[in-house]
């Protein structure tokens, strides 16, 4: 058998203690055992300079991934900025309006196929906003059990509007039921108003309710005073039924919007259809 070898490691515990003062006194010596006839040692070195090797090459492979995910935030940060007279086309039947119609590039629920295509007008000067990742729904696709935010369009002096989708099965078994067959538009209402106001709904605050039908499709319409409302003093709604979500249009606006807007946004809601 092999005498065991002294190596001694003084000098380099020595260098180490000198940059990390939580080190001791390090001992004189420490015996390390090595057997010339097997090349354990060279394999082992070998072995550690492999893992070394595909470490760095994951950490760098990981560093180009985040780069590249840092680098298109600020660009599409600032697609968000730009007015959507920019890139929308003009309302065929009102210029002083463009005219927003989702495709399946713009929701996670359009190219899961569980909404059907929407559209509404709007003024050129509003901007589309970011929906939250928790809000869109991205995260429940193809199968949602609670409402998710499509879209979102803002202007700070006139208010804010949002397409909100809620799976039927939350409010109906019938499968591909009409907004009719859930019920009237005030059970609707009840069910889907903490989507309109954004925390809680009061039957006291739906000042009408009307119905109205365009082809084979039926919508529901409403407009309520929220004074405690997360999405605004004054909210209007329009909400239909197709295949199996239901789909709701919300206006909003403050008091100090409201005066000036109404009128604005009372078009945006009777333009909604799908």
């Amino acid at each position: 058998m092999a005498n065991a070898s002294v190596a001694p490691l003084t000098p380099l515990l020595v260098s180490t203690a000198a940059s990390s003062p939580s080190l001791s006194s390090p001992p004189e010596s420490i015996a390390v055992v090595a057997s010339p006839s097997k090349p354990s040692v060279n394999n082992h070195r070998h072995s550690v300079h492999k893992y070394c090797l595909l470490a760095r090459r994951r950490h760098l492979v990981a560093g180009v991934s985040l780069s590249a995910f840092f680098w298109k935030e600020p660009l599409s940060s600032l697609a968000r900025e730009v007015e959507v007279g920019a890139y929308l086309p003009p309302s065929p039947v009102d210029p002083s309006f463009v005219v927003f119609e989702a495709t399946s590039k713009d929701t996670p629920a359009l190219r899961a196929g569980n909404v059907q295509p929407y559209k509404f007008v709007l003024p050129p000067t509003w901007k589309q906003t970011r929906v939250a990742n928790i809000l869109s729904g991205n995260y429940c696709q193809p199968k949602c059990a609670e409402p998710w935010v499509e879209v979102k369009f803002e202007d700070e002096k006139q208010g804010k509007v949002q397409i909100v989708a809620s799976p039927l099965i939350r409010l109906t078994n019938k499968p591909n039921a009409t907004i009719e067959d859930i019920g009237s538009p005030e059970k609707l209402i009840a069910s889907l108003g903490p989507f309109v106001t954004g925390n809680t709904f009061d039957p006291d605050e739906l000042l009408e309710a009307s119905v109205d039908k365009l082809g084979d499709q039926t919508y529901y319409k409403y407009e309520l005073e929220t004074p405690f409302a997360l999405t605004g003093s004054h909210n209007l709604a329009k909400a239909t039924a197709k295949g199996n979500t239901v789909i709701l249009f919300v206006a909003s606006a403050n008091d100090k919007q409201w005066p000036v807007s109404q009128k604005i946004l009372r078009a945006m809601l009777e333009s909604f259809q799908i």
